[in-house]
């Protein structure tokens, strides 16, 4: 793959003028075919994307049998609530935190090395977490695998985007790829209901044939081409070039906050907090609010669990849809923010109609209501994977990137749960599944909101080619 020598600097119209020199994209028109490594390189990180949400999302579905075993009480006892929270809440805490961290050593010690550590943090914490004797010991393995996945999202991010200098071929690899973070979401629930049917001929786990504990360890299936594979891999070039050439300078959390990305950072960290806050705020909040739907309530409790998960698949599906629209309009729509409130806009009118309407009325129409949801917010988290290594220079990829995601989407965006429970425990005069649905819809639309208003400031990358 040959690689083109950055320009001498130039003079930009605007606060980005200091990421120049660039690495200009070869023309389109001698854009080459994708080699056999590079077709490995997307392959792998495609399978990175997918484990990343397989490994976030099927918590939700262990979480009450493990406690139940974990802790020795019934279902219905108040110690399952509160550990609950605690389960789902302060991994991605740590996830942000830490996961800000990883992203500063992506850009100190390099791309390839970081990603392999990561994935080597959450391959351990999956088995560690299906063997664990006590509930204290589950949230130490959740906590760590919430901070492999989210250093794994931003180093593979940079590190693809730096691997493939062609624009186009760039913002459709990115696109695509990403794509298989919903993949992830439909393979995790075909995953439990094997688990469930088949489970009794895996070998016992402390003596047991418990599905959670199957479903836990299974995290460490989608590791293993990745523990394989992954550092036969090249590092960035971009970054190696920088590293040898001696002017790789010293990433710095602090440098985001200058004049020259301020904005950026700041206006990027506020709308992935929206995107977060729908996922968290609303979307999650659709399984305990389509029982109390009144065509649903009258159902056997299996149908009502058939019900919720077609809901469910309804929601995976169109986040695939939106991640695959998106990967299709960010090669042909130059403008990013005019890319960005494509998804916006619709997610403003579909979001109210979902939650304060079909929620509480149909369940057929919150099936369909819930897939144009997942279709204008999920799309948008594939959206930064294409646009922030576009902003940020190679000693700031990583750092920069992180603050975005860790801090901006898991950190202050999964805060939206909380608001929303406490909301619906304000409300008055419904049911608990109503209360919770009209909470869900005013802070979704709300952060759908502001995020159309803070949209209006996000900087224009200064061209198609990364920043040095």
């Amino acid at each position: 793959m040959k690689y083109s020598q950055g320009l001498a600097p130039v003079k930009l119209p605007n606060a980005h003028a200091t990421m120049t020199p660039v690495h200009p994209s070869p023309p389109e028109t001698t854009r080459p075919p994708l080699t056999a490594i590079q077709w490995t390189i997307c392959a792998i990180a495609a399978i990175g994307f997918l484990f990343d949400s397989y490994e976030l999302l099927m918590m939700p579905l262990v979480i009450r049998p493990a406690l139940v075993e974990l802790l020795g009480v019934p279902p219905t006892s108040p110690e399952i609530n509160n550990w609950s929270g605690l389960l789902l809440s302060t991994p991605a805490i740590a996830g942000g935190l830490f996961g800000l961290l990883g992203g500063y050593f992506t850009d100190l010690f390099g791309r390839r090395r970081v990603l392999v550590w990561s994935i080597l943090l959450y391959a351990g914490a999956a088995l560690g977490s299906g063997f664990s004797s006590s509930v204290q010991e589950l949230l130490f393995w959740r906590c760590c695998a919430f901070v492999g996945v989210c250093v794994e999202f931003v180093a593979a991010v940079a590190w693809l985007a730096e691997l493939f200098p062609i624009a186009r071929q760039r913002e459709a690899i990115i696109g695509y790829t990403q794509a298989f973070g919903s993949v992830g979401g439909v393979l995790v629930t075909a995953a439990y209901y094997l688990i469930v049917t088949y489970g009794d001929a895996l070998p016992a786990i402390h003596g047991a044939h418990a599905p959670w504990r199957y479903m836990l360890v299974s995290g460490l299936v989608p590791a293993i081409p990745l523990i394989l594979v992954r550092p036969l891999l090249p590092e960035s070039p971009a970054w190696e070039r920088a590293r040898r050439a001696g002017t790789l300078s010293r990433p710095s959390i602090a440098e985001l906050f200058r004049p020259a990305y301020r904005k950026t950072t700041l206006v990027t960290t506020l709308l992935m907090a929206c995107g977060y806050a729908v996922a968290y705020g609303a979307i999650q909040q659709t399984p305990r609010i389509t029982p109390g739907l009144a065509e649903v309530r009258v159902l056997p409790p299996a149908m009502v669990e058939k019900a919720v998960s077609t809901v469910q698949s309804f929601h995976e599906t169109g986040g695939l849809v939106g991640r695959i629209l998106l990967a299709i309009l960010a090669v042909r729509i130059v403008g990013r923010r005019r890319l960005l409130r494509m998804f916006q806009v619709p997610g403003l009118i579909v979001v109210p109609f979902a939650f304060l309407f079909a929620a509480v009325t149909d369940v057929t129409l919150l099936r369909w209501a819930i897939f144009c949801v997942g279709v204008c917010t999920i799309g948008q988290f594939s959206f930064w994977g294409n646009y922030l290594p576009r902003v940020f220079p190679t000693h700031l990829r990583g750092t920069g990137e992180s603050f975005a995601a860790n801090i901006g989407g898991r950190m202050i965006g999964t805060s939206a749960a909380l608001i929303t429970t406490q909301l619906a425990n304000a409300m008055g005069g419904g049911s608990p599944a109503t209360n919770l649905a009209y909470a869900a819809g005013f802070v979704a639309t709300g952060a759908y909101v502001i995020g159309v208003i803070a949209s209006s400031w996000l900087p224009e990358p200064a061209g198609e080619d990364l920043p040095a």
